[in-house]
């Protein structure tokens, strides 16, 4: 059983933008193949939990760093559609563009403003995006803006390092100021079967007002 992996060590050790895009263009071709072999489980819980709160009916989701296309592969299968996708390696989107899972695509790096409207979204989905190595905290105040109020903002994080991050102090600082409401969470889980046991997940999900 493998225990460390080295993409994902050299994702999580990228510093900047550049850094974190050169990794994932030098992942693209085995990113499924690897993850989902290693038993990869934050596309599946992720993809539950959005289930579990947004209707099929309620309007387009934004799928913020969609990679390959997991998670929109995944909401296709469950019903939805209107989904819209961006990530910031033009690798990995390659493979989200063989799908027929998203209205549309494009290369975004999560660190700037968002170029969707305010209030367009029924939900906004970040998985496997959020925390060391990925976009910064302040993405949420873009989410946030182009979710419809009543909508939601659903995304994972690594569980063993949220406490320390900006991204909690992001995530406390919306609650405080009455942006959103976290109304539900996942335990905090292993993001992989077989590899990577110090790598935990939490899912959760915010209402936004």
């Amino acid at each position: 059983m493998a225990e460390d992996n080295e993409n994902l060590s050299n994702v999580y050790g990228a510093e900047d933008a550049d850094a974190t895009r050169t990794a994932y263009e030098g992942w693209a071709e085995g990113y499924d193949a690897e993850n989902l072999g290693n038993g990869y489980r934050v596309p599946s819980i992720g993809c539950a939990m959005i289930s579990r709160h947004v209707q099929k009916d309620a309007g387009k989701i934004y799928d913020a760093a969609c990679g390959t296309g997991i998670i929109g592969g995944n909401l296709e299968l469950l019903g939805f559609s209107g989904v819209v996708g961006s990530d910031l390696s033009p690798a990995m989107l390659k493979y989200a563009e063989t799908l027929s899972s998203y209205d549309r695509l494009y290369e975004h790096d999560l660190g700037e403003p968002l170029p969707e409207p305010d209030n367009a979204f029924a939900a906004v989905t970040c998985f496997g995006s959020l925390g060391p190595g990925h976009a910064p905290a302040r993405c949420l105040d873009e989410f946030v803006r182009i979710t419809k109020p009543g909508g939601h903002v659903i995304f994972n994080t690594r569980a063993e390092t949220y406490p320390e991050q900006d991204l909690k102090a992001k995530v406390d600082a919306l609650t405080v100021a009455g942006a959103w409401s976290l109304i539900d969470q996942s335990p905090i889980f292993r993001s992989y079967y077989f590899i990577e046991p110090d790598v935990t997940s939490q899912v959760y999900v915010f209402k936004v007002t």
